[in-house]
C-alpha cells in the first residue's frame, strides 16, 4: 500500500524516510542542566522506533531559563559534553535524523518540578528571579519577573545562538524554536503577556519583533545544509489574547526568514488553562497556516490513531504528524502504525524474531491505543 505518512519528506538540507515525528518531551532529569542517565536511556529507546525524526525536550539556552532545576541546557560546555555522548551513542545505532528543542521559560521558570505541583521554586529552595517582556506573574502566587530591557534582550538571543552552536558541534541535524506553550517568546508574541509600551510591544509586528530577531540571528548562526523550525502556538484560547491571525503573520514572517517548518501547537499562557481536546482538535489551525503561508507544517494534538495521521498527510492539511504521548506508550508506535495501514517496514535483524510476518504469537498480542 503506498501511504502518504510513510512517504520521505526534505526539511532544509534534512531528509525525513517518513512523516512520523517524536516530539519533544520534558523529563526534569537533568543535572545542572546537564543530560543524564534517565537521557541516555529515555532517548536510546527511540533509536529503534523507525521515526522520522527525533525531537529532544524542550532545552533551556541558560540557565535562567530553565522552567525547572531539572530541565535540560545547552548553555554550558559540561551541558554540551553530556549531550553529546547520548546523541553518539543514538547516532551509532541509527541514520534517523535527531533534534532539539531550544527554549526559554522566561515567567514560567524556576518552578518545582511537574510532579511536585510545578508552583514557584522560592530562592531558598533554589530558585532564580525569572524574565519576561513584562512584570507580569505566571499567577497571583509568584513573583512578577523581572522586565527585560535591551541589554537582556541582547543576552537572551546571543544565548540561543550560542546553544544553536554547540547543538551544530555535537552533530544534531534540526533546531525547533519554542515560541509557544506560554514561554518567553510566546510571552513577547502574545498582548496577554507583552505589555511592552517600546517598539517590542503594541502591535502584532511589535509583539513579533523580538522572537523574529531571536529566529534571524539562529538562522545566521545555523548551517542551512540543516533544518530549522519553530513551534507556535495555534492561538492563546484566552479572550484578548493571541488569535489565528497571529499564528499565521508569525508563520509568514518565520518562511521569510527562512525556516523550514512550523509545529503548530497550544499551550499554556495564563496558570490553570484547559483546552477542548479530541483527537486532531489542532489540526484546523495548522491546515489554515499551512494553506496561507506554503511552510511546511508540522500538526499535532492527541493524534495516536494512524488512520488520522494518514488522512491529515494524504488531504494536504499537514506535513508532518508529532506525536509525544503517543511514543511514551509504545516506542514501536511506527511499526505498528505501518501494520496498521499495509505497509511492510523491515524490521531490524536483531528485532526479526518479532516481525509479525514470522512471530507466530503476533495475533495474540493485547490490545492497545492502536487495536482497530
Amino acid at each position: 500500500m503506498t501511504s502518504s505518512l510513510f512517504s520521505p519528506i526534505a526539511l532544509g538540507g534534512v531528509t525525513l524516510q517518513n512523516r512520523a515525528v517524536i516530539s519533544p518531551m520534558c523529563q526534569y532529569s537533568a543535572e545542572d542542566g546537564s543530560a543524564s542517565d534517565w537521557h541516555m536511556v529515555h532517548l536510546g529507546q527511540f533509536a529503534l522506533s523507525g521515526a522520522g525524526l527525533l525531537l529532544i525536550e524542550a532545552t533551556a539556552v541558560e540557565a535562567v531559563g530553565r522552567i525547572t532545576a531539572g530541565c535540560l541546557g545547552l548553555y554550558s560546555d559540561a551541558n554540551e559534553a553530556a549531550l553529546a555522548c547520548v546523541i553518539k551513542v543514538i547516532k551509532n545505532v541509527t541514520a534517523m535524523p535527531i533534534g532539539i528543542q531550544l527554549a526559554h521559560a522566561g515567567r514560567k521558570g524556576s518552578s518545582h518540578l511537574a510532579w511536585a505541583g510545578g508552583g514557584e521554586l522560592l530562592p531558598g529552595e533554589g530558585g532564580w528571579p525569572t524574565v519576561a517582556p513584562s512584570p507580569l506573574p505566571y499567577d497571583s502566587g509568584r513573583s512578577p519577573p523581572q522586565t527585560l530591557d535591551r541589554v537582556g534582550m541582547d543576552r537572551v538571543r546571543d544565548a540561543f545562538v550560542a546553544a544553536a552552536r554547540r547543538a551544530d558541534r555535537i552533530g544534531l541535524d534540526v533546531i525547533e524554536i519554542h515560541s509557544a506553550h506560554g514561554y518567553l517568546l510566546h510571552q513577547f508574541l502574545s498582548p496577554l503577556t507583552n505589555r511592552r509600551e517600546d517598539d517590542y510591544g503594541g502591535s502584532r509586528d511589535a509583539r513579533m519583533r523580538f522572537p523574529l530577531e531571536v529566529a534571524s540571528a539562529i538562522r545566521a548562526a545555523w548551517p542551512r545544509g540543516k533544518a530549522l523550525g519553530a513551534r507556535i502556538n495555534a492561538a492563546d484560547f484566552v479572550e484578548g489574547g493571541a488569535t489565528l491571525e497571529d499564528a499565521v503573520a508569525y508563520a509568514a514572517a518565520l518562511k521569510e526568514i527562512g525556516l523550514d517548518y512550523v509545529c503548530v501547537s497550544a499551550g499554556s499562557l495564563i496558570r490553570g488553562q484547559t483546552f477542548d481536546a479530541h483527537p486532531g482538535y489542532l489540526l484546523p489551525y495548522a491546515e489554515e497556516v499551512h494553506r496561507r503561508t506554503g511552510i511546511t507544517t508540522m500538526g499535532v494534538g492527541l493524534i495516536v490513531d494512524p488512520t488520522l495521521a494518514e488522512a491529515a498527510i494524504a488531504s494536504g492539511r499537514v506535513d508532518l504528524i508529532a506525536m509525544a504521548r503517543a511514543f511514551l506508550d509504545d516506542p514501536r508506535w511506527v511499526y505498528h502504525a505501518a501494520e496498521r495501514l499495509g505497509v511492510r517496514l523491515e524490521p531490524w535483524p536483531q528485532y526479526q524474531g518479532a516481525d509479525p510476518q514470522r512471530w507466530k504469537g503476533a495475533p495474540f498480542r493485547p490490545g492497545h491505543a492502536l487495536a482497530a
